[in-house]
């Protein structure tokens, strides 16, 4: 018994095994595979129309083929069209089928990049397909897909078409369509899979036609509606909360040879009240070098101290990881904490003593790179963790270190300029906080945009 297809349609299995390299594994991932470019092969250019650089069809007739050995072996072809103009054809790899195939009097079409050969324009491998005076143009450009070895455009383009025969429901209600100017999917989708020979080719490569805009608004629909749902099944968690002790936090205040800034005193507020909620914080703290957030962040992991929990500092290198112990470490050994530290450069045996140090709960906080998440140790009582330049690490680096708690709060710090509108798109699922003010004294941060061609300057 023969397996059943993944599709609405017949597909032997070696050829659902070709589409699943491409993530093709039903009629929706078919519709939604856009071509990466399309081929104007609705007319044919006279070779005497041809210029350098056109990527042009043309209908020719062979005149001569042969196999030649200089430089290297090819077969070239010279062909001639109706109106007399004659042009050059290469193949540096062929089979031997193709010798055969390209015979004197046989008539085909080419497409390709022109290019000023030596003995006058040529083609070098351009796709080919024998052809008469009666066989027909295609009625629209010809979509060229991503593809994987083995699985040719032919084949692609006939699987495509089969999903596309079903009707494609719209996600959006029509007076939506209308009040945002939008086509619907339906047509758009038809239109980049199979656009009408007037379509404008420079608005389709260039991703400023409607219909892309059509696609372009629904993924930053899908995206906006699962970081709102991500938010909204935060919000089901449940965590220890960490209320404010006004212990450790105000001794460390005390300490510091200067007062926070109005900027950092609203965003610690900020953190601490989430600090001592019962669901898990996911905060992202940004700011301009110099402005403060290692404070506010040292703060925070005091305030989960206070509540008999531990808290972990991660950087994405070891430089800055070790920059941040220095400087907090002596701060917090003060107040009678104990720290660690952990890397993947120390010694096994050092780090072998980090890690039990903190499973046993006698390190408060512990500062350190990757190998906080990567190794198999363990936290005794894991409530804060606070990643520094966060978007360094991926999410699934993130959710490791996350997993070696139960619900721990999360704090995320980036010295990176994130635009309002922008944190609003990406960092839906997050809480932000800004510090927008340096300490006093502090040069200000000027961020430009420079040419890469300016780099060695910089």
């Amino acid at each position: 018994m023969k397996p059943a297809s993944p599709f609405s349609f017949p597909v032997s299995p070696a050829l659902a095994a070709k589409l699943a390299k491409l993530g093709l594994a039903r009629d929706a991932d078919l519709v939604l595979h856009i071509p990466l470019r399309w081929e104007d092969e609705t007319r044919l250019t006279p070779i005497r129309e041809l210029l350098p650089g056109d990527v042009a069809q043309v209908q020719a007739t062979v005149t001569d083929a042969a196999i030649t050995y200089r430089p290297r072996r090819m077969l070239t072809l010279s062909v001639r069209d109706a109106g007399g103009g004659v042009l050059g054809i290469r193949f540096l790899h062929f089979y031997p089928s193709h010798s055969k195939l390209f015979q004197p009097g046989e008539t085909f079409r080419f497409i390709g990049e022109i290019r000023g050969g030596f003995l006058g324009l040529e083609m070098v491998h351009p796709r080919f397909v024998k052809a008469s005076d009666d066989t027909p143009l295609p009625s629209g450009l010809t979509p060229v897909y991503p593809t994987t070895a083995g699985l040719g455009q032919a084949a692609l383009r006939k699987v495509v078409a089969r999903a596309l025969e079903a009707p494609i429901e719209d996600t959006l209600p029509a007076d939506w369509l209308d009040k945002l100017q939008l086509p619907a999917l339906d047509t758009s989708i038809r239109t980049l899979h199979q656009p009408p020979a007037d379509a404008a080719l420079a608005e389709l490569d260039a991703h400023r036609h409607p219909a892309w805009q059509r696609l372009a608004f629904d993924e930053l629909l899908a995206q906006q509606l699962s970081l709102a749902a991500a938010r909204a099944q935060r919000r089901t968690l449940t965590t220890q909360p960490l209320p404010a002790q006004q212990r450790l936090t105000a001794d460390f205040l005390s300490m510091l040879p200067f007062a926070l800034t109005a900027a950092q005193q609203r965003v610690w507020n900020e953190i601490s009240g989430d600090l001592a909620q019962a669901h898990p914080m996911r905060r992202l703290l940004q700011g301009d070098v110099g402005s403060g957030k290692t404070v506010v962040a040292a703060l925070a992991c005091l305030q989960a101290v206070e509540n008999s929990l531990q808290a972990a500092f991660m950087a994405p290198t070891e430089i800055l990881a070790e920059q941040h112990a220095k400087k907090l470490t002596p701060l917090f050994e003060s107040l009678g904490l104990a720290c660690a530290w952990i890397s993947g450069s120390q010694r096994k045996s050092a780090r072998t003593a980090s890690w039990q140090a903190v499973a046993a709960g006698e390190a408060n906080v512990v500062f350190g790179t990757h190998a906080l998440f990567q190794e198999s140790g363990s936290f005794r009582n894991l409530g804060l963790v606070v990643v520094d330049e966060q978007h360094r690490f991926g999410v699934g680096q993130r959710l490791a270190l996350m997993q070696k708690g139960s619900e721990p709060h999360q704090l995320m710090m980036s010295a990176t300029p994130i635009p309002r509108t922008l944190a609003m798109s990406f960092f839906a699922d997050l809480d932000v906080s800004t510090i927008d003010e340096l300490p006093p004294g502090r040069t200000p941060i000027v961020t430009k945009l420079v040419s890469s061609a300016r780099r060695d300057d910089v």
